[in-house]
Formats: C-alpha cells, structure tokens, sequence
C-alpha cells in the first residue's frame, strides 16, 4: 500500500488526531501496533484482554494507545522508559506476545531534519523553517508506513511474563493531606500513613 493511502485511512487519522500532528514517531508507533496485533491475531482491546509494554514515552506511544486500546485507565499499558522505542504486545487469552525493537538504521533522520527539529526545540524556528519542517515529518512518515517490517524492526515472538490485572481498591485518606488514595500506595511513615505527595522528597511540606 502507498504512504498516500495508509495516510487517509480512518485508523491512521485516528493516531493524528490523538497526537496532534503527523510525525516520523506516530508513523513508527502505527507500524508497530498494527504488526503487534496482526501478529497476536487480535483486534483492539476493549477491557484487559490485551496488554502493551512501551519503553519510551515519545511520539510513537500515543499509537500504541489508540490502535490497541491498551491504556493507563484500563490497566493493560505500562510504561518502562528505557528511551528505546522497543514494544510488547501480549494476549493474555493466548499467552502468546510479539516485542518489536526499532533498528538502528530506522531512525536516522537527514541532517537538515535534525537541524530544524532543534530550531523547533529551542523555539528558534521561523514560520518558513516550521513549515518545512512539518513537510520532511511527512515525508519522513510516509518512508515509514510504507517500509517492510522487517527493515524497521528487529522482532521476537514467544511468550512473556504477564503483568497482574489491575486492582481495584477502596483508597484511605493520607494522614497528612486528607486526600483519597488507594490503599495500597500509601506509606507508612513515623505511624503515620501518607501518600506518595507527601512523602516525595521533591513535594512541598504538607
């Protein structure tokens, strides 16, 4: 298929719309999702019957969301920022999984694209410069969805251990802030129990 057409297709437009904007990294998500669940033989899911490990927090993982339907509100999306665009999908009516791993080569991006991605960065982008940029994003984009799996990604198939299901609790109150929090996340501290606010050393003093 051309990258034209996987451009307008309704699943992709819905990764854009998610995102914000077409980007070399919602391209890479895309493929990733679409591989993971054709590989697993499964369609989006619609409570826990999938789950999704992300070893980045870029671009890409606002795909993965949208595509799977694994999401930090059901439980089934978990986040192990390693900075590598590396992701699990596994199914847990199958016990099967599939890890995708971006190849080196796959990210290179050329040098004026780099350069622009700074300007944008430290807000040093004109209006000209923005716009060209969003046009080799494109460009970039469409490389992307229309390369062979293969090229893009080093993938392992097999069988992964399965994160537990998530829990549903009744919370507790912190005994500093007074506010609702799942029991099981609070700490007890000096025989009091407080939450992770009030006991993260970087939180201002309750």
């Amino acid at each position: 298929m051309k990258g034209e057409d996987i451009l307008e297709q309704d699943d992709f437009k819905r990764c854009v719309d998610f995102h914000g904007h077409i980007c070399p990294g919602i391209a890479i998500g895309y493929r990733a999702a679409r591989a993971g669940l054709d590989w697993l033989n499964e369609s989006r899911a619609t409570d826990e019957e999938l789950v999704a490990v992300v070893e980045t927090d870029a671009c890409s993982v606002d795909a993965i969301q949208v595509l799977s339907g694994c999401t930090f509100g059901k439980g089934n999306f978990f986040c192990k920022d390693y900075g590598k665009q590396a992701f699990t999908f596994m199914s847990r009516e199958s016990g099967k999984g599939v890890r995708l791993a971006l190849r080196p080569e796959a990210t290179e991006l050329q040098e004026r694209h780099k350069a622009l991605m700074e300007k944008m960065r430290t807000e040093k982008a004109s209006e000209e410069e923005q716009t060209e940029l969003q046009e080799l994003h494109l460009q970039r984009a469409r490389d992307i969805l229309t390369r062979p799996l293969e090229i893009l990604f080093t993938v392992t198939r097999g069988s992964f251990a399965l994160p537990a299901k998530a829990r549903v609790e009744p919370s507790r109150l912190c005994e500093a802030c007074g506010e609702p929090t799942m029991g099981s996340k609070l700490v007890e501290v000096s025989g009091r129990s407080l939450c992770g606010g009030c006991t993260d050393a970087s939180s201002p003093a309750p």
